[in-house]
């Protein structure tokens, strides 16, 4: 018997009401991992603000931590370095876009963000005194040299004084611990919620960061005296 078009818009309707419980389902299945990441969060986020840091570290007062007293957001990451702070600080020093000695970083990454960054192998003699005033532009961001202290601490604020980043080396029995601080001002409540998806893409990019001086200074503390003085020169 053919089916009258009242029975095919019954079969239709049977048919598709599946195909809107699967789609009710998705959503569901969408709004509840977005709510257990949001209450997992609060958890997660101090891992990742004080990577390789000891609770001491993280909690603590730093140099640098006066540029900015106010901070909407502290991260503190570190990292054990077996080589003297001296052989550290000369990665620090030229730290900064190109002609600078880069980030020591994922390259790519940063230089899709415009900001030229080429991370070197080797000591740059014309970058090693930095001092106070000096500037490197980071993308956007103006940021001015505050406090530099050889071998100990490097310290540099935004133009618009919404961002404190602070270097501190602590030399003992011939290691380094390296501890990296960013503080922010956040001042507009899109700002706020920008941070929250930035964290981990900062953790990233400042442990590649961390371990990539790490290698280079255990490199340069492990060469021959003729070694360190090419690099020295520059060569």
């Amino acid at each position: 018997m053919p089916l009258t078009e009242t029975s095919r818009r019954r079969l239709r309707a049977a048919r598709a009401q599946p195909r809107r419980g699967e789609r009710h389902r998705g959503r569901t299945a969408a709004v509840a991992f977005v709510a257990t990441l949001a209450a997992l969060y609060p958890l997660l986020r101090r891992p990742i603000l004080t990577w390789g840091a000891s609770s001491e570290e993280a909690t603590s007062r730093l140099p640098g931590d006066e540029l900015l007293e106010d901070a909407d957001g502290v991260s503190t990451r570190a990292i054990t370095i077996d080589a003297p702070a001296a052989t550290v600080w000369p990665w620090l020093a030229q730290m900064g876009p190109s002609p600078r000695g880069g980030a020591y970083t994922y390259n790519w990454i940063e230089n899709l963000l415009g900001l030229d960054m080429h991370s070197v192998d080797r000591v740059l003699p014309e970058f090693q005194h930095p001092e106070v005033g000096d500037t490197i532009g980071l993308g956007s961001n103006r940021m001015r040299l505050e406090q530099a202290e050889p071998g100990h601490v490097l310290a540099w604020r935004s133009e618009d004084g919404n961002w404190v980043w602070t270097f501190v080396l602590k030399e003992h029995d011939g290691t380094t611990r390296l501890i990296s601080r960013n503080r922010f001002r956040l001042p507009t409540l899109v700002a706020r919620v920008g941070m929250l998806p930035m964290e981990p893409g900062s953790l990233l990019m400042e442990r590649k960061m961390l371990h990539g001086i790490k290698s280079r200074a255990e490199r340069l503390a492990s060469a021959t005296p003729r070694a360190l003085s090419a690099q020295a020169d520059g060569g």
